[in-house]
C-alpha cells in the first residue's frame, strides 16, 4: 500500500515521502492517527501545493529564529550562585536557570528542554550551552557565573 505521510516517523520516512507500508499498518495505524493519508491520484496532485505552503512557513519560521539565534548569541548571560572561597558553587548551574536568565536579561522566552548545557557547571567562570531553536537553527548561548 502506498501512502503519503503528514509527520516525521522514525525508521519510515519524513514528512510528504511516499513510501510503501503493510496495508494493515497503513489501514490501521498511520491513516486513523493522521500520521499518512492514501496515495491515489487527487492527494498526489495536491502533494505539490502541500509542500510548497509549508516551505513557504518554514521559511518564515527559520527567519523568526534566525533573529533569536542573533540576539542570544550577542550577549553573554550572567548567572549568580552562590560560591566558596575555592570557586566552586553551592550545587550546580542548570538549563532551567539558564532559560530563567534568556527570559529576564533578553525577554526571549524557551523551553529548558532546548537548552543544553555540555558538561555539568559546578565551578565560577564562563561556559557555554547549546540551544536547539529549530531543527535547521541552533544557537551557541554564552554565559557566566559569577559569585552572589
Amino acid at each position: 500500500m502506498d501512502i503519503i505521510l503528514l509527520k516525521d516517523i522514525d525508521n519510515l520516512g519524513e514528512k510528504y515521502d511516499v513510501v510503501t507500508v503493510k496495508a494493515g499498518y497503513g489501514r490501521n495505524f498511520l491513516i486513523p492517527q493522521k500520521m499518512a493519508i492514501v496515495a491515489n491520484k487527487h492527494n498526489m496532485s495536491r502533494l505539490d501545493e502541500h509542500k510548497a505552503r509549508e516551505a513557504e512557513q518554514e521559511a518564515q519560521v527559520i527567519a523568526e529564529q534566525e533573529a533569536i539565534k542573533a540576539k542570544i548569541e550577542s550577549k553573554t548571560l550572567t548567572i549568580g550562585a552562590k560560591a566558596g572561597t575555592s570557586g566552586k558553587i553551592f550545587g550546580s548551574v542548570t538549563n532551567v536557570q539558564l532559560g530563567q536568565a534568556l527570559e529576564s536579561e533578553l525577554g526571549v522566552d524557551i523551553d529548558r528542554r532546548l537548552i543544553q548545557i555540555a558538561d555539568e557547571v559546578k565551578e565560577l567562570g564562563e561556559y557555554t550551552a547549546n540551544v536547539k531553536l529549530h531543527k535547521k537553527v541552533n544557537a551557541e548561548l554564552k554565559f557566566e557565573v559569577v559569585a552572589e
